[in-house]
């Protein structure tokens, strides 16, 4: 009995991992994106949030998951779009309009909600998992790895792809260039206001995807301010993983374990307080902070808008 109470726990935390670290990592590898360019995307959680709202209300009304990612990450990129024009191209207070952006959409998404479905929260179907044969079947953590829906993988690709557009092309180049010497891409012939304003308007549709896993897949509802804080944290994972999307995988499975240990100490019959289970993600970011923080790496003109001829 105490062996399949174990084997279930083990199950249940490394699913609910992977589900709850998808958005997280969707939303560090945004963000990693938009810093290595020189923008601090703090209103990250506010793109979350919108894809969130925008991926629900199109999966619901059409019936597909796949129209839900796609409105999601629209959803993202329609924020990503007002920072832009604010930080990028008007050179205004990177934090504080991420904030402000943060805040009004979550007022904007709870007022959408309450028109459109008043105070009822109707649920999405099921997902629909995909199991890749064999491996599937491994005993414990066969049906935890590798059975989950297919954007999960899709997740898993851009990582490795990030880490070979970093690494191997001139977008890349570009992205770094401008986050660490952007006077240098301009003399270059490159417009450091175009590649941030590219790199912001990925990071809102990366976000918007994983804000559309989060309430299609995760939830299988829309609550407004669901994304509690997760857009926070995807800045802590981009910050902390010094320009490797792998590390941001990495990040993204423990805070996510941290996440699902509610419903696998549930599963494994302990009766904690699901508030001090719900602390854990938080307290999680404290400790990494202190642990890894002053090892942390951030492109020299983070922050700072880009005006030709200044130094």
């Amino acid at each position: 009995m105490g062996a399949l109470l174990t084997e279930a726990f083990i199950t249940s935390l490394v699913f609910g991992a992977i589900t709850a670290g998808v958005p997280l990592l969707l939303a560090g590898l945004g963000e990693q994106i938009s810093e290595k360019s020189g923008v601090l995307n703090i209103g990250i959680e506010g793109m979350m949030l919108m894809g969130a709202y925008c991926g629900f209300a199109a999966a619901y009304y059409s019936g597909s998951f796949w129209a839900g990612f796609l409105f999601g990450g629209l959803g993202g990129a329609a924020v990503a779009v007002l920072m832009a024009v604010f930080c990028v191209r008007f050179g205004m207070n990177q934090i504080v309009i991420g904030i402000a952006l943060t805040l009004g959409v979550e007022g904007l998404t709870a007022l959408l909600h309450f028109f459109q479905f008043s105070r009822t929260y109707p649920r999405l179907g099921e997902s629909g998992a995909l199991r890749i044969p064999l491996l599937s079947d491994i005993p414990v953590l066969g049906s935890a790895l590798f059975a989950h829906h297919p954007l999960v993988y899709l997740a898993v690709a851009v990582v490795f792809a990030l880490g070979w557009v970093f690494r191997s092309t001139f977008i890349g180049f570009n992205l770094e260039a401008a986050g660490n010497k952007p006077s240098a891409l301009d003399a270059a012939g490159v417009s450091v206001i175009a590649t941030r304003v590219y790199a912001v308007l990925s990071t809102g549709f990366l976000a918007g995807i994983g804000g559309a896993y989060m309430a299609n897949v995760g939830a299988g509802l829309f609550i407004p301010f669901m994304t509690g804080g997760a857009g926070f944290i995807g800045i802590v994972l981009a910050m902390l993983a010094r320009g490797r999307p792998l590390w941001v995988l990495f990040g993204a499975l423990l805070f996510g374990a941290s996440l699902a240990l509610t419903t696998a100490l549930q599963v494994a019959g302990l009766n904690i307080p699901t508030d001090v289970v719900q602390m854990l993600p938080f307290a999680m970011v404290m400790l990494v902070l202190v642990i890894f923080g002053r090892h942390s790496y951030l492109p020299p003109a983070l922050g700072h808008p880009y005006v030709r001829g200044e130094r």
